[in-house]
């Protein structure tokens, strides 16, 4: 199995690139056709959700809403699937960044809670836990 790299992604989502953007389709549709899938690295998703977000200006629901639409397609295969599915669930509840409710799953999943943190927003999230530093 293949996998992508975060700039397909991009590209196929946002379709900012014409010849690149029909790269990128006809890629994921070719792979569907042969009934193959593609990887996507949980390192990729992290950054994708930070792409659209600070080169993109895409606001959170768009953001929640793509990364749902990618995680429902068949023909992609995400690295911790169900941590990936948890994050976007953590990340759509609260106002903890992405990053951090990845984390926070990736955490849970490894049977390893809480997630001690610093950071405050963070620390609000189920399965987080809030360092007081004074």
């Amino acid at each position: 199995m293949a996998a992508l790299d975060t700039n397909v992604l991009v590209r196929y989502l946002i379709q900012d690139d014409v010849r690149q953007g029909f790269k990128a389709k006809e890629l994921v549709k070719g792979v569907l056709t042969r009934g193959e899938s593609l990887f996507i690295p949980i390192t990729v998703l992290l950054e994708l959700e930070w792409v659209l977000r600070s080169n993109y200006e895409f606001p959170k629901d768009q953001i929640i809403l793509a990364i749902a639409s990618l995680l429902a397609a068949r023909e992609l295969v995400f690295e911790s699937e169900a941590s990936a599915e948890v994050a976007l669930e953590l990340f759509r509840q609260n106002k903890a960044v992405f990053a951090d409710c990845i984390h926070i799953a990736l955490a849970h999943a490894a049977g390893e809670s809480p997630l001690w943190t610093f950071d405050k927003t963070a620390s609000k999230v189920d399965g987080a836990s809030l360092i007081k530093a004074e």
